[in-house]
């Protein structure tokens, strides 16, 4: 069945009409303002293709992550292929983009692609993206796995800090002397060496987990755990460090009740309130409005642990682990976030 050609017809004039008015219009608006004179005195105004891409921060911004993505899945993929952890090639592609290497061989290319002025942008782009996939790490976790295993966790963690804590301040009697200066003392040197040996790389242990399919086992759970738990530790460590050097030891206390207290709250009150939400969610798919309430809470969650000197993911890892991993928020938001998160 064809359609009648009349109708064509009728469009074409209607639409070689509106044309022609607004070209009409246009050239009435420009004859009668060609006369105007402006009142204040400007400045010349650079185009983007006068200027390059040095005027477009959001240009070198997308070659950035277009640079740090492709060159760390392929380095991911030949690690793999080696039988290593992907995440390993991804942490060697970043070395590879940064002044360790593009920066030392080829510096033009290096400030070209990482300007000073768009590597902070990255950054955040960069520590969002942990933050986020730290929840989702979270989200995996089953405390059931862990009932009863509680005290292992910490003291299996602290043990793990211990040792290098110790080997820390040892190879600091060696170190000190060959390259401390005579404004820091050997206390503040040997704290700084010990904390620096102690920390476990949280996001990349779970990330190797990840990839190796134990992050559900018993095994992967407790490792996450004590993962977790050094992590704060460490970080409370770190604050303490800092106060000793700069003689504010009341922020290192600060740091170390406010975990303290923000722990507590989050499994006392704010745990029963997401396994409640979860609860109520459970039976249909979650409305934009839910995701923005769970997104909000992250973010939230993410930004008390930063105010308190402990990192972001933390937060964030911890909601994560509050909402039940079997419910259908914690499915929904692993479904979600899984690819672009990973990637």
């Amino acid at each position: 069945m064809t359609s009648s050609p009349r109708p064509l017809v009728h469009t074409a004039l209607g639409y070689t009409t509106l044309l022609a008015g607004a070209g009409i219009g246009l050239a009435a608006i420009h004859h009668q303002g060609a006369g105007l004179r402006a009142a204040l005195a400007g400045t010349r105004v650079v185009h983007a293709t006068e200027a390059g891409l040095q005027a477009t921060p959001l240009a070198h911004l997308l070659l950035a992550v277009i640079a740090v993505v492709a060159l760390g899945r392929l380095l991911g993929m030949l690690f793999k292929v080696l039988h290593q952890p992907p995440v390993i090639g991804e942490v060697i592609a970043g070395i590879c983009l940064g002044p360790s290497l593009l920066g030392a061989v080829f510096p033009a290319a290096g400030a070209f692609l990482l300007p000073t002025s768009v590597a902070p942008l990255l950054g955040a782009i960069a520590q969002l993206g942990v933050i986020l996939y730290m929840f989702r790490v979270g989200l995996d976790l089953d405390l059931a796995t862990l009932r009863g295993r509680g005290h292992s966790a910490v003291a299996i963690s602290h043990a793990s800090i211990l040792a290098p804590f110790l080997l820390g301040s040892a190879l600091a009697l060696w170190l000190y002397p060959r390259f401390a200066t005579a404004e820091v003392p050997f206390l503040t040197f040997a704290l700084f060496m010990s904390v620096a040996l102690s920390i476990t790389a949280f996001p990349v242990l779970a990330r190797i987990l990840e990839d190796s399919g134990i992050a559900r086992t018993p095994l992967g759970a407790m490792a996450l755990s004590c993962a977790a738990v050094d992590d704060v530790t460490a970080w409370c460590l770190l604050a303490v460090v800092a106060g000793v050097a700069q003689a504010r030891l009341g922020s290192a206390v600060w740091s170390v009740a406010g975990a303290a207290v923000f722990t507590a709250a989050m499994l006392l009150l704010v745990r029963p309130l997401l396994v409640r939400f979860a609860a109520q969610k459970g039976r249909a798919e979650l409305a934009p409005g839910s995701v923005a309430l769970v997104f909000v809470a992250v973010l939230l969650s993410a930004f008390c642990t930063e105010a308190l000197g402990i990192h972001a993911f933390f937060g964030a890892f911890l909601l994560g682990v509050l909402i039940p991993h079997d419910s259908l928020v914690a499915r929904e938001f692993d479904g979600k976030l899984k690819d672009v998160v990973g990637v």
